[in-house]
């Protein structure tokens, strides 16, 4: 299974809501074409609720531990709860451009 669908599958098991989006980041980095390294995942649900930036990261970790260990480099995360989402008006923020490993 392709890591994005098996990043989507878990997630929408683990956190039943009213958005998810996993974007495939990859190609916008220094990496082999068709790599599945870098994600961005954008997730609305109730289940995070009275928890923190922290513990919200927290439970998406213990959710995806396989695919971190198996090569997934990087996962940006931006967790709502509905409130939340309503209030940036349903809009995550833009992923910055890669630097290349350099920093320039």
């Amino acid at each position: 299974m392709p890591v994005q669908q098996s990043i989507e599958s878990r997630l929408a098991n683990a956190f039943p809501g009213d958005h998810l989006v996993v974007e495939n980041e990859s190609h916008r980095h220094n990496v082999p074409p068709n790599s599945e390294t870098h994600f961005k995942v954008t997730l609305v649900s109730p289940a995070f609720e009275g928890r923190n930036r922290v513990k919200r990261h927290q439970a998406i970790y213990s959710e995806l531990s396989a695919e971190l260990q198996g090569g997934v480099h990087a996962l940006a995360l931006h967790l709502y709860t509905p409130d939340e989402w309503q209030a940036r008006q349903q809009q995550s923020p833009d992923s910055p451009n890669c630097l290349g490993g350099n920093g320039k």
